[in-house]
């Protein structure tokens, strides 16, 4: 029996690096972090703290996403990711997620997971490709 319940929280933390800041600007001064980066770093925390309470052979994979990119973060600060499951309703699970740099809110919304075996979605998937 999954271990899932509502209130449960995650927190993770990620230095903003040229490796996941933007740099279509053009301006060395410009670059934060990218909004597509700190989706899925908001995910990676989501699973990251479902995973120890799923029953062995099970994930969770994303399936929506609705955040808002409220500011910057710049190369050489640290963003904190904080997560907290808010819905539970048989296979999906429901996360508010948000990031923080310091102490301005740069981005928040929410997040839902579907539950997956992985070796049968594995399955599925091989099913597909033939």
């Amino acid at each position: 029996m999954h271990q899932l319940s509502l209130g449960v929280k995650g927190e993770d933390r990620v230095a903003v690096t040229g490796e996941n800041a933007i740099s279509f600007l053009g301006h060395e001064g410009a670059r934060v972090l990218s909004t597509p980066n700190m989706i899925g770093y908001m995910e990676r925390t989501c699973r990251d703290t479902a995973l120890p309470l799923l029953e062995q052979g099970y994930d969770t994979v994303g399936t929506h996403v609705d955040v808002k990119h409220l500011a910057a973060a710049p190369i050489g600060t640290t963003v904190r990711f904080q997560v907290e499951i808010v819905g539970i309703e048989e296979r999906r699970v429901r996360f508010r997620v948000e990031a923080w740099r310091e102490l301005e809110k740069i981005g928040e919304g929410t997040h839902e997971r579907g539950i997956v075996h992985v070796a049968r979605f594995a399955a599925r998937l091989a099913e597909k490709h033939r």
